[in-house]
């Protein structure tokens, strides 16, 4: 059985992720951010709110699907905002201005296609 890494081939992580080995960066004022497993195709990332945290209104050419983990979220896409919780999940649309208002701290996992450089440091 083969247990290497797919780095060689091209950059991402490793093909098996132990969440206890990644460290939290802080990327704003009540938010951490945790990369977990991507390829140049895909990313999945863990984002820990504290009570009141805002992820700001933002807009990136990556198409992104998101699950709520934990906590709850009013998430606004396009100008539509839902009130999610634990289970929930969204999509957003290539370049659709979206944001997020933590109502119960909580964390949402995210995946984006492409890759999203600019969570990575410089190769």
């Amino acid at each position: 059985m083969e247990t290497g890494s797919n780095q060689d081939a091209k950059r991402g992580s490793d093909i098996f992720l132990k969440d206890a080995e990644v460290g939290w960066e802080s990327v704003g004022e009540g938010l951490r951010r945790k990369i977990l497993c991507y390829d140049e195709t895909i990313m999945m990332a863990r984002v820990a709110f504290e009570a009141g945290a805002v992820g700001t209104p933002h807009r990136h050419p990556h198409t992104q699907c998101s699950l709520v983990e934990s906590g709850v979220f009013d998430i606004t896409i396009a100008g539509r905002t839902e009130r999610l919780s634990a289970g929930d999940s969204f999509v957003v649309p290539s370049d659709a201005l979206h944001g997020a208002v933590n109502v119960e701290p909580g964390i949402l996992l995210d995946v984006f296609t492409p890759l999203r450089e600019d969570f990575l440091p410089p190769a």
